[in-house]
């Protein structure tokens, strides 16, 4: 009985409160020039958007950006409500500044919860919540039906979903609307007080023509990535949402947009010249194996959540010279005695002598 009444609530709930199918791939493939529908799976199932949210802030961005509200000098102030953000973070602390280009930088490469909330805080009138009303009205206007935002980060909130199908048409809005900056997309890398930051997207390394667009991972959300790729005069926008792992989602991305480019026309490139997708933010790590008394390394790659389900500690890591123990050679009973009688007939010897010279 009670296990019907829960099946029958389920069902009965808000669209938001069954968001939950990490696991589950939605996608959708689209030409970014015509809009042309190449290929879907679920592609109006509402899920959680994770840091694709920040696709969002940063269109909002660009835009105030476009209408001379603000410019990539101007100061974002870091709150002790920005500060607080679980990882993914540039590290900011509260009273900090940062100009408006290290934000976007930070949310494009990293996707920095902070800088995402220090983004919205600024835009918002200092209240990131008034900034995540606006950011739903924009979606209405945009024609994403099925998305509603609550923060400017991503983390996780359970009336903060979207749809692959809403996703592709942010992506390609961001492109054809802001054309100067949609390239910041495929940056790298960049400096930040001293420290390289990397980008997270695995398609900027791994697929031939990629040029940008953003990772995004919860726990509840799964593993999602929104990517654009060109090649030629053909250029491709990809979602994945709900994917078990980093792996599955860059694999399931990369056979989609293959076929995405095969049914426009493009010639295939040759496995054999394409770049090995590799995972974003990745770290390595080292496993002992034993085999036949002789002991391996060997290094495993494992990839850093975005928005862990706890707050995380970090500790500064120094590396410090270590001495080297060199074992002494260990001599045999034989070779040790033979020692011993040499040096007893020297004694001998320098005694005689000694007592001689008297």
């Amino acid at each position: 009985m009670l296990s019907a009444l829960a099946f029958a609530l389920t069902f009965c709930l808000p669209n938001f409160a069954r968001a939950q199918y990490a696991g589950h791939v939605s996608s959708f493939i689209i030409d970014a020039k015509t809009g042309s529908v190449l290929l879907e799976s679920d592609p109006n199932l509402q899920r959680y958007p994770a840091s694709l949210t920040k696709l969002m802030t940063l269109y909002l961005t660009f835009k105030a950006l476009d209408a001379g509200h603000i410019s990539f000098n101007t100061l974002v102030p870091v709150s002790i409500h920005a500060a607080s953000m679980e990882p993914s973070k540039l590290g900011l602390r509260p009273g900090m500044r940062l100009t408006v280009r290290e934000a976007v930088l930070g949310l494009v490469t990293k996707s920095a919860n902070d800088a995402a909330a220090a983004l919205g805080e600024l835009l918002g009138r200092g209240d990131e919540v008034y900034f995540a009303n606006i950011m739903t009205r924009e979606a209405r206007a945009l024609g994403m039906r099925d998305t509603t935002f609550q923060n400017a980060s991503g983390l996780p909130d359970p009336e903060q979903v979207t749809t692959a199908h809403d996703i592709a048409l942010l992506s390609a809005r961001l492109m054809h609307d802001f054309p100067d900056y949609y390239p910041l997309f495929s940056t790298k890398s960049f400096v930040f007080h001293g420290r390289v930051i990397p980008n997270h997207n695995p398609m900027l390394k791994g697929y031939v023509g990629a040029d940008g667009l953003k990772t995004g991972y919860t726990a509840l959300a799964g593993h999602n990535l929104a990517a654009s790729a060109r090649r030629g005069a053909v250029q491709l926008i990809g979602v994945v949402l709900g994917a078990r792992s980093n792996l599955q989602r860059n694999r399931i991305m990369t056979s989609l947009l293959d076929k995405g480019f095969e049914m426009e026309g493009v010639a295939p490139i040759p496995a054999a010249s394409e770049a090995p997708i590799v995972m974003a933010r990745a770290a390595t790590r080292h496993r002992r194996v034993r085999r036949n008394r002789a002991s391996t390394y060997r290094s495993t790659t494992v990839e850093v959540a975005e928005a862990p389900s706890g707050p995380r500690r970090y500790r500064l890591v120094t590396h410090r010279a270590t001495k080297r123990r060199v074992a002494r050679k260990p001599v045999s009973v034989r070779a040790a005695s033979a020692v011993r009688h040499h040096a007893a007939k020297i004694s001998k010897t320098k005694s005689h002598h000694s007592r001689h010279q008297g």
